[in-house]
């Protein structure tokens, strides 16, 4: 049974690959940054994916599940729900640069002094009012028929499914199908699914699968579309994306330690 759970107000600790952090709240806002690996998020509404260049913001008291991808270093920054800098009623990613990459990084030092950590935190706050929303997000299906048509091509994204395809399979019309995806999505199903086989590139990649790998198991044609449909979805190369999220020489904190701050 699910409960409520009072999680400090900053962490960096490391999680292993395939580790699932079981559906919890929080009484404020939460935001969540990867410096290392891959992780998501995932709510009633729909997963959202943290890496290194992003970051995703959890509101007050929504309950929540994170799912680790590769060795991942988490940092985790708390926020009074009376003074959010992002919107309060839904998750939001958003893209991490440098400068917020480091302050992520020091807000969760445990050795960071008090009055540092308080103007650090300013800068934060002020940051992220500025910060560049990226509506990266695979959302959860309500309705049965297009719940089914999400699991029929999941199953093996390595096959280019059409949407007629798709229709008979689930056993609706295909005007109906696509209105499902307009109403629940608000996308197309070509959209969908593009969106569908980068996240589990993304994942893939996180795990340390090859590129070209990667490619063909998530329904590409070719390795250079995938190169450049994941370069434009994700701001860099799945080769770049990959040498981050493996990367383990570069984490902050040994594996067993964990930093709170109240």
């Amino acid at each position: 049974m699910p409960v409520a759970v009072p999680v400090p107000i900053a962490t960096a600790h490391v999680h292993a690959a395939g580790e699932v952090i079981d559906r919890h709240r929080h009484d404020y806002h939460q935001l969540l940054y990867v410096s290392t690996g891959v992780t998501s998020v995932r709510t009633e509404r729909g997963t959202w994916v943290v890496s290194s260049n992003r970051a995703v913001w959890t509101p007050a008291k929504m309950w929540h599940e994170h799912r680790v991808y590769g060795e991942s270093m988490i940092h985790t920054i708390g926020f009074p729900p009376g003074d959010a800098p992002l919107p309060d009623g839904t998750p939001t990613v958003l893209a991490v640069d440098g400068l917020l990459r480091e302050l992520f990084i020091a807000c969760t030092d445990r050795d960071l002094p008090e009055p540092e950590l308080r103007r650090l935190r300013a800068v934060v706050h002020d940051r992220l009012r500025r910060a560049d929303v990226q509506p990266l997000r695979l959302p959860t299906p309500q309705d049965p028929r297009l719940a089914h048509a999400c699991r029929a091509v999941e199953e093996d994204l390595s096959r280019p499914r059409s949407l007629a395809w798709l229709a008979r399979r689930v056993g609706v019309g295909e005007r109906t199908l696509t209105r499902l995806f307009r109403t629940e999505f608000g996308t197309t199903y070509p959209q969908w699914r593009t969106s569908t086989r980068v996240f589990h590139a993304m994942v893939q990649l996180a795990e340390g699968a090859s590129v070209t790998g990667t490619a063909r198991r998530c329904g590409w044609a070719t390795t250079s579309a995938f190169i450049d449909t994941f370069a434009r979805t994700m701001g860099q190369t799945p080769g770049a994306y990959r040498s981050a999220a493996v990367r383990t020489e570069a984490m902050d904190h040994p594996p067993e330690e964990h930093v709170h701050r109240r």
